[in-house]
């Protein structure tokens, strides 16, 4: 992808789509209510079941990333005194729970669903949570993979109450180091501490704080004049997506790269979102060419070299990489893109109008196939449930398999990126 390129699709990726927070613009505030942007701090934050996130402060709230402050009986009209603490509850292993809104007041939880009071509530805090502290400052979801296990995060002051879902346990610990936090946002895999009118970033397990901290909230989770972090505030055209590479891992997370940036798919109900690609994996500085998944690895292919991590909550470079193409795939050259389908242990990696077939189980790793493709210039490629998609500047072409795709000698109808895909505007 030429530089150009690159500079035009950073610049639209970073203008959001609706359902993204950070270049949101509040409309106009009433006389009368609380206003984000002057500066306030939040007595609680939580998405709910649809991926809308509730932000609380006193007998207020505001649904969303913009819009005027709203009385909270209009949502949740059961709600007696001040919110103390909420989160959506993730327990995928109890359907009965997940998805759930939990709202802490003094001693007492509230469980809503679609904003319906569930039977039996509000209860004593110790019913649900035992062994977790009542006057909260804040709490979270923390699913397995992000903590050791599918756990709550419970604030107050300083301590930090760990309780795990499934055996119903709390592990206290103490993160001095880390401002009080009077609201804990968990938001596309990243945890965000508010105190006042900033935030903090941290690590869900650790606690450790990483980059410049803490930041204006009114920078990035809504938009108010004179705050902002980069964008123009227009929305991202399908027809401009351009893709350097995308791939889905093992735990099926979609991630689609173009320049330095990359973007999650798979969290479209809580919002898309760019970030840069040496947030998630640091050595890779200068954009990829192609990336593909195997084996609970993520490979990113930039020139010659191939970059191997072991995929998780955070990213980890194996030891020993990167290395060159021909040491660790058995071949030279540039790569257009790459993809691995579902199941199997084979890569294909596309260089013109050529597929390489590489044996992912072989020691050392060789070209067992190679096949002429009906076109050329293809700028990623994904293998999923549904097939294989190509994707060509705004366009893809879908084959039902490497087979059909090795075989076809007439190009199918190429089909446009759509915002279901991508997030974009159509």
């Amino acid at each position: 992808m030429e530089l150009v390129t690159r500079t035009v699709f950073l610049c639209l990726a970073f203008a959001l789509t609706k359902a993204a927070p950070l270049m949101q613009q509040d409309s106009a505030i009433n006389d009368g209510l609380p206003d984000r942007c002057a500066g306030i701090e939040f007595d609680a934050i939580t998405p709910d079941e649809k991926g809308d996130t509730f932000f609380f402060k006193g007998s207020h709230l505001w649904k969303g990333f913009n819009g005027p402050a709203q009385l909270s009986s209009e949502y949740f009209k059961e709600l007696i005194g001040q919110v103390d603490a909420a989160f959506r509850m993730h327990s995928t292993d109890n359907p009965d729970n997940h998805d759930h809104i939990y709202i802490f007041v003094d001693d007492k939880v509230y469980s809503y669903f679609n904003q319906t009071l569930e039977e039996g509530y509000p209860k004593e805090i110790q019913e649900d949570f035992p062994g977790v502290p009542t006057n909260l400052d804040a709490a979270v979801e923390c699913p397995k993979g992000e903590c050791v296990t599918d756990s709550v995060l419970f604030y107050k002051g300083q301590d930090v109450h760990a309780y795990d879902i499934a055996t119903k346990t709390v592990k206290t610990k103490t993160w001095s180091h880390l401002p009080a936090c009077t609201s804990v946002f968990r938001w596309l895999e990243h945890y965000y501490c508010f105190h006042g009118h900033n935030f903090t970033r941290f690590n869900p397990i650790s606690g450790e704080v990483t980059g410049t901290y803490p930041k204006d909230a009114r920078s990035y989770f809504m938009r108010c004049p004179n705050f902002g972090h980069g964008g123009n505030g227009n929305s991202r055209k399908c027809s401009d997506v351009k893709l350097d590479a995308i791939t889905t891992d093992d735990g099926g997370k979609t991630y689609f790269f173009a320049g330095p940036i990359y973007m999650r798919l798979d969290t479209r109900r809580d919002g898309f979102h760019a970030f840069p690609i040496t947030r998630a994996w640091k050595e890779v500085t200068n954009g990829v060419d192609a990336v593909f998944s195997y084996s609970d690895k993520t490979y990113l292919i930039k020139g010659d070299q191939v970059y191997i991590y072991k995929a998780g909550a955070h990213f980890t470079l194996i030891e020993g990489y990167p290395k060159t193409l021909k040491d660790e795939l058995g071949f030279e050259g540039l790569v257009d893109a790459a993809f691995v389908c579902p199941n199997e242990h084979t890569v294909h990696v596309i260089q013109g109008k050529m597929m390489h077939y590489v044996d992912l189980t072989a020691t050392p790793r060789v070209v067992t196939k190679n096949v002429p493709l009906p076109m050329s210039d293809i700028d990623a490629a994904l293998c999923g449930s549904d097939g294989i998609k190509l994707f060509k500047g705004s366009q893809y072409y879908n084959y039902e398999s490497p087979m059909i795709l090795a075989m076809g000698r007439i190009a199918p109808m190429p089909q446009m990126i759509t915002s279901e895909m991508m997030g974009c505007e159509d």
